[in-house]
């Protein structure tokens, strides 16, 4: 049977990879971006919104329930990410971070949610870093907004447990997609040094955990939060 899914972030990157794959398997896809749709399939249907603008979420979500009933998966893979020391970083930054990470995966999982309760089920995979066990220089505000989700994931798995609804994170190591463009190649090799796999991340990595997660016989298996690259907290 195929499935209903939301992922957010699919106009590039994970996001679009994620997307592409569950298309190639005959699920309809709901995406969203900041701009127009970088995906054309019969099956793909885009919303232009900022993840955190409440009112333009909750209306997506109400649009998709009229539409099709039920929400089967969530994956709250919007994010942005922002290089600095802690000291010459302004409060405009961390907004900006908190509400497109945080409060992003909030809003969506919050309304989702709602529509999964009524049909006592439903998988959400929420997405950490691996920059937050791993405590990387220049990077506390982008980990704290992830650190902050792994705490969502978890307690919202608790509450959510009773209606069949599974909530649980992957935390990638760096993929070479747009958000590590900035990143200096020292700094990279660095952080690729540190795992216990010294290579890049592949959209098929991302691609298996969240399958595993997303499984009707995965029912058991929430609250968890998976680092990929042998890196542990």
């Amino acid at each position: 049977m195929s499935q209903i899914i939301v992922i957010t972030g699919t106009s590039k990157g994970i996001g679009k990879a994620l997307a592409k794959h569950y298309l190639d398997k005959n699920d309809t896809v709901i995406g969203c971006s900041r701009g127009e749709a970088s995906i054309t399939h019969p099956n793909y249907k885009h919303f232009s919104l900022k993840v955190d603008d409440e009112g333009a979420v909750v209306s997506m979500i109400r649009q998709i329930r009229r539409e099709f009933g039920r929400i089967d998966v969530l994956l709250n893979n919007a994010g942005i990410a922002s290089m600095n020391h802690f000291l010459t970083t302004s409060t405009t930054t961390v907004s900006k971070i908190f509400d497109t990470n945080f409060l992003g995966t909030f809003i969506f999982s919050r309304e989702v949610s709602k529509v999964m309760m009524k049909q006592k089920n439903g998988r959400i995979v929420n997405f950490t870093t691996v920059a937050k066990p791993l405590n990387l220089d220049g990077e506390a505000i982008y980990a704290s907004s992830k650190a902050a989700i792994e705490s969502l994931t978890k307690i919202s798995a608790k509450e959510l447990a009773p209606f069949n609804i599974t909530v649980n994170a992957i935390g990638p190591t760096p993929i070479k997609t747009d958000l590590i463009k900035a990143v200096p190649k020292e700094k990279m090799d660095d952080l690729l040094e540190k795992q216990a796999i010294k290579r890049f991340g592949e959209f098929e990595d991302i691609i298996n955990v969240v399958d595993f997660f997303c499984k009707k016989e995965s029912d058991f298996i929430t609250a968890q939060v998976i680092y990929l690259g042998g890196v542990s907290s």
